[in-house]
């Protein structure tokens, strides 16, 4: 597959894995032309700032923090929500930032994440046997055939509520919300009540007394724009392979096309196949990649992802994304680090913790445990430290609500907790206490490196 031989259509010569079932095909048609004739979300030079920064990642001087919802939700849009959630974001990359002494790249799951693949295209419940939900691009978490019905008009909603949740997030991240001055301000209530919000409190209390020392040494901070505003970039999934394309535009500047629904896009564990439409679609833009790897991911398939999706080896061009289970980990990823060290493909290694953990509680409710994650996450440092290879980053699922999804933490989340508020509509997601607690197990580890 050369990228002479690829177009943003060259895709649906390939098997597509995990597409909707559209009843309608002449309304589908019709919401992807109207996709096509709107305005990008994200712009090209801000996805070559991103591979830049990623570049970094992959050279071992910046640390990548992704994170944000397993699935955004239509109905749970608003303002606060989305402050709320910025919030957990912004500290904690303060608390990575503050202990590895390197720079934090901030990546949201979020502005799109819409989209979910799944285990089985249907589900049956009760002996009703309906259309699995695939997310609210799709379909509706309602289980009625009306609910599962995948219709094509959410694919213009979920553009919509992408745009505005990005305005908002470019207002918040650029306007003084995430001025390092007001680092003291983004401890939520439920988080600052923790032994962690404590812990996370003194840490802010050191940055105000560093930069009023900064000040009081004649610096003039005020100048200094690292200090007031922050980037977010965004990213999802690129699973439904016509609403990447409906988005893809040219860059006027270098010829290149992006995928310009956000700017980082991943390919996932189900979606990798190397033939596959998904593989075929991204190798050609030019966009920051990420691929899921699973335990089942061989160093041979690793490699040949490599080649395919990274040809000429640009430094941020693609990041390995591994989802091993903590009980998996230690074995199966030294094996994938080696062959890609050896290789001199320059990737960013990225640890996601969560999606290998997930089990059915004892109240039928799926669930993690932090432990877990953590324990995830620490195999992943040993894996690097025993290669000699960099630990690029952690990609996970949170929300800025109270939510009781997750087991563990310093919020003592048990499983009889569960249902006092499990709201996620796909998987769960840690709160802002259990995601501060893993920031800080991170910072250990990175300090300890």
């Amino acid at each position: 597959m050369s990228t002479d031989t690829w177009s943003p259509t060259s895709w649906r010569n390939h098997p597509a894995e995990q597409q909707p079932q559209w009843p309608d095909q002449v309304a589908l048609d019709d919401a992807l032309k109207t996709l096509a004739g709107f305005p990008p979300l994200v712009f090209a030079g801000e996805a070559r700032a991103l591979t830049a920064q990623m570049g970094e990642v992959a050279a071992g001087r910046a640390f990548l923090l992704q994170a944000g919802d397993c699935a955004e939700s239509f109905d749970d849009f608003a303002a606060d929500k989305i402050r709320d959630k910025l919030k957990v974001i912004l500290q904690m990359a303060v608390v990575l930032t503050y202990a590895a002494g390197v720079p934090v790249v901030k990546v949201g799951r979020i502005a799109g994440q819409y989209g979910k693949p799944r285990s089985s295209n249907t589900e049956t419940i009760e002996g009703i046997t309906l259309a699995s939900f695939r997310g609210h691009n799709v379909n509706s978490e309602v289980f009625s055939a009306e609910g599962r019905r995948a219709d094509p008009a959410r694919l213009l909603t979920g553009y919509h509520q992408s745009s505005a949740t990005l305005n908002l997030l470019r207002a918040f991240t650029k306007g003084g919300f995430a001025d390092l001055s007001r680092v003291q301000a983004w401890n939520q209530e439920f988080v600052a009540s923790s032994a962690e919000g404590q812990h996370y409190q003194e840490i802010a209390s050191g940055i105000g007394r560093a930069l009023q020392f900064m000040k009081a040494c004649g610096i003039d901070t005020a100048s200094e724009a690292q200090l007031h505003q922050v980037d977010l970039f965004t990213s999802h999934e690129a699973l439904l392979l016509g609403y990447e394309q409906a988005l893809t535009r040219r860059d006027s500047l270098t010829g290149d096309y992006y995928d310009c629904s956000a700017h980082f896009v991943w390919i996932g564990e189900r979606t990798r196949q190397l033939d596959g439409a998904h593989v075929e679609f991204l190798r050609g833009v030019c966009n920051p990649l990420g691929v899921k790897l699973g335990p089942s991911a061989s160093a041979e398939e690793v490699l040949a992802l490599c080649e395919v999706l990274n040809p000429e080896r640009q430094p941020g061009r693609l990041s390995l994304i591994t989802r091993m289970g903590a009980t998996k980990v230690r074995a199966t990823l030294p094996p994938l680090l080696e062959a890609v060290r050896d290789s001199g493909h320059p990737v960013a290694w990225v640890c996601d913790p969560m999606h290998g953990n997930t089990f059915t509680s004892g109240s039928g409710r799926k669930t993690r445990d932090l432990n877990d994650i953590m324990d995830e996450v620490a195999g992943f440092f040993a894996a690097h430290a025993a290669v000699g290879t960099w630990p690029g980053g952690v990609h996970v699922e949170l929300t800025g609500d109270d939510v009781t999804e997750c087991l563990g933490g310093s919020s003592r989340t048990l499983d009889h907790h569960l249902d006092t508020r499990y709201e996620t509509i796909c998987d769960p997601r840690l709160n802002g206490r259990q995601a501060l607690d893993l920031a800080f197990r991170v910072s250990e580890l990175l300090g300890a490196g």
